[in-house]
């Protein structure tokens, strides 16, 4: 950010952090409205649009090489209509602009910056761009020369660019039909692709850098016991999904002081990573470990999602009041201008802390070196040397009581250090991730503090961003927003905002057992299928309340957060078994008919996708507990609880305050489901098919491992 905090720009009223981070460049920075788009047209001037979000680091150094340059800013203001816009807010722009720019250089990223006619049709992107020419790429000062040069001289040129990839876009959402047939070929293929991957030393799939990949893990432990793999493959597997859990659990991705994952790893060791934190990595990494638990029990695991959550909870969470409390979007890779300060050590450091044996000690835990592992000087706190010598199963070790007592000393001595700065805002679709991850992880491990967590982001979002608007879900017509920010809610929601928040609410239901999560999630959908559906098959991303510009994308890929078809076909059919809604189960089916030809063509790119697939191919298993009142069905709970079923849906159906039939009318499978003998009962079914009912837990357990 600039020195000068006197000059300011449009951007100075905006609520994202990330256009605020801006404010006082001397670019002169629209945000993305009318007023900028029509300036634009006016002057018939193309338009620079600059797409980023706060965490990240390369966004921030070409802010401070190229948009506080005064010579750059003034050229930019002279001859172009800068607009900049935070890719967390706008996803719409970030999506369809993203495919411009992969479509004309082959890659994408952040910061990313494309150049449009006043039609708003892209004609030139790139991502950072050095303020000079260096490293053999154009500096941002020769984008500029070049871009005006096209603009002013070769007018038709650029027509005949912009109109060819605005072309390409529009046909990129093209889907299948009704007509597609559907079967599991795609898993079969993404298992012989991440086989073909594999990195068997250090886990992960392909080189460095290597991002988390927690739809595809989980999808690997869904198809773990299909019988389309034999033993060999159904073992090889697991081990691709252990030794990936447990080498970035162990690495320097994860934060081994204060808990949590960075983004991504820049080595194919998990070791550095990119140190920015996002909240949708640690609610898919955390129901990844929280299903790798249930399928091995290793209480490994376990600890990991504990100190993910505890990390989310302390850090993450906005103290709202104490009834409402949602989660923040993202934490910095920086602090004091420097990438990972914040978290990494010395042997000196250490000592400043810790006396000389129990620095010792530290030293040799997580590798702690006078020559380091990190820019030459610093370490990076990691188990990975225990693993190279030691082999995977010392990760499954109980951390020592002395090397816990040390690691919260350090933990409380780092924050006396710089933080990076928090990304406040709240986003919905975000905040949907990890409720859902909430409440699993409540009701696997019986923590009724993650079940409140879940319940109080649930509450905020409701009633903060849908409510505030003066509509509430009891209304036809109301809307969710998108983001959350110094008291204002604003944007119309997305897609993913619409169908994440279901499958958290749906989740919430499932840990509670309250009717209203459901009755909440089923409005969400309804809705959801009003604004966003199409009737050929799919989902668009954008609404039809929202301005839709080049095209309506229809959002099939599973990238760094699933895509919101991915998502609203989970929850689709998942409130269809619970609700005996079948036109909500053919609406999945109608979904995944018109992907269909995607998932076979990428199924590595659709990891979520698959797992509505295979759970739309299963059939998925109910699981009911009926409880009498003033009984315990917690030994039925229990087995429930520690048992990895995928692709089912569970209800405990307490009979103290409402009686069976009121239960049936909200959940169809109750119906005629009376306990055995007064007693807590569970009922396992599959489509009508039914095992007897049983009060034993044993005899439960027996059941849910046959599945």
């Amino acid at each position: 950010m600039s020195d000068d905090t006197t000059q300011t720009n449009r951007l100075i009223d905006e609520t994202s952090p990330y256009l605020l981070q801006h404010a006082h460049n001397p670019v002169d920075w629209h945000p993305w409205d009318e007023q900028a788009l029509e300036l634009a047209e006016e002057e018939d001037k193309p338009i620079f649009v600059s797409i980023g979000y706060s965490a990240c680091h390369w966004c921030h150094v070409m802010e401070r090489e190229s948009f506080e340059d005064e010579e750059i800013a003034e050229y930019l203001n002279d001859h172009f209509i800068p607009i900049k816009v935070d890719r967390e807010e706008r996803p719409d722009l970030d999506q369809l602009y993203m495919k411009a720019t992969q479509m004309i250089t082959g890659q994408g990223g952040w910061p990313m910056s494309v150049f449009l006619t006043p039609d708003l049709e892209p004609f030139y992107a790139g991502t950072y761009f050095p303020p000079d020419d260096k490293w053999g790429r154009p500096g941002f000062k020769t984008v500029l020369e070049n871009v005006l040069e096209l603009w002013e001289n070769e007018r038709e040129r650029v027509d005949e660019i912009s109109g060819e990839i605005t072309e390409k876009i529009q046909r990129s959402v093209e889907t299948g039909d009704d007509e597609t047939g559907l079967s599991r070929e795609p898993l079969q293929s993404l298992y012989q692709q991440l086989d073909s991957s594999f990195d068997a030393r250090h886990g992960g799939f392909g080189q460095s850098p290597k991002f988390p990949p927690s739809m595809k893990l989980r999808t690997l432990m869904q198809i773990g016991d299909d019988e389309a793999f034999d033993d060999a493959q159904q073992a090889h597997i697991d081990e691709m999904v252990e030794i990936t859990l447990v080498r970035m659990a162990s690495g320097g991705i994860y934060d081994q002081i204060g808990g949590g994952f960075h983004r991504y790893s820049t080595d194919e060791r998990w070791l550095a990573p990119h140190f920015e934190k996002m909240l949708y990595d640690n609610a898919l990494l955390g129901l990844a470990y929280a299903d790798a638990h249930r399928a091995t029990g290793r209480e490994f695991y376990v600890r990991i999602l504990r100190e993910t959550l505890d990390y989310v909870q302390r850090e993450m969470t906005f103290d709202y009041d104490d009834a409402a409390r949602p989660f923040y979007s993202t934490q910095d890779a920086e602090s004091e201008g420097e990438e990972g300060k914040y978290f990494v050590w010395t042997p000196e450091s250490l000592r400043e802390v810790l006396d000389d044996e129990e620095a010792e000690r530290a030293e040799a835990y997580w590798d702690i070196t006078e020559t380091g592992n990190f820019e030459n000087r610093w370490s990076i706190p990691n188990r990975l040397h225990v693993l190279d010598e030691e082999g995977l199963e010392e990760a499954f070790e109980y951390r020592p009581d002395d090397i816990a007592d040390i690691r919260r000393r350090l933990f409380d001595a780092r924050q006396d250090r710089v933080p990076p700065e928090t990304d406040t805002k709240i986003l919905a679709a975000w905040n949907g991730l990890m409720i859902q991850t909430f409440a699993r992880a409540g009701f696997v491990l019986d923590n009724d503090n993650y079940v409140q967590s879940a319940r109080r982001a649930a509450e905020f979002v409701l009633s903060e961003m849908v409510e505030k608007g003066g509509r509430s879900l009891e209304t036809d017509d109301f809307e969710l927003m998108r983001t959350y920010k110094d008291e204002r809610a604003r944007f119309t929601g997305y897609l993913d905002d619409y169908a994440f928040m279901a499958v958290g609410l749906i989740e919430l239901f499932e840990a509670t057992a309250e009717r209203e999560w459901l009755r909440r999630a089923e409005r969400l959908v309804d809705r959801m299928i009003e604004l966003f559906g199409d009737d050929e098959g799919g989902f668009y991303y954008t609404g039809e309340h929202h301005d839709n510009l080049l095209a309506r994308d229809k959002d099939q890929l599973d990238n760094s957060i699933p895509s919101g078809n991915s998502m609203a076909v989970e929850a689709l059919w998942r409130i269809g078994e619970l609700r005996g809604r079948d036109d909500l189960r053919d609406r999945a089916d109608s979904v995944l008919r018109a992907v269909f030809p995607q998932l076979e063509h990428q199924p590595r790119g659709m990891g979520q996708m698959l797992q509505g697939l295979d759970a739309h191919l299963s059939d998925p298993l109910e699981i009911l507990v009926v409880a009498p009142e003033g009984t315990d069905p917690s030994p039925l709970q229990d087995v429930v609880r520690q048992t990895y079923v995928p692709h089912s849906v569970r209800v405990t159906a307490d009979l103290g305050e409402v009686d069976l039939d009121d239960w049936s009318e909200t959940i169809p499978l109750l119906e005629g489901r009376e306990p055995i003998d007064g007693e807590p009962t569970a009922f396992v079914c599959r489509r009508g098919t039914c095992k007897r009912p049983t009060t034993d837990p044993d005899e439960l357990e027996e059941f849910l491992s046959e599945t």
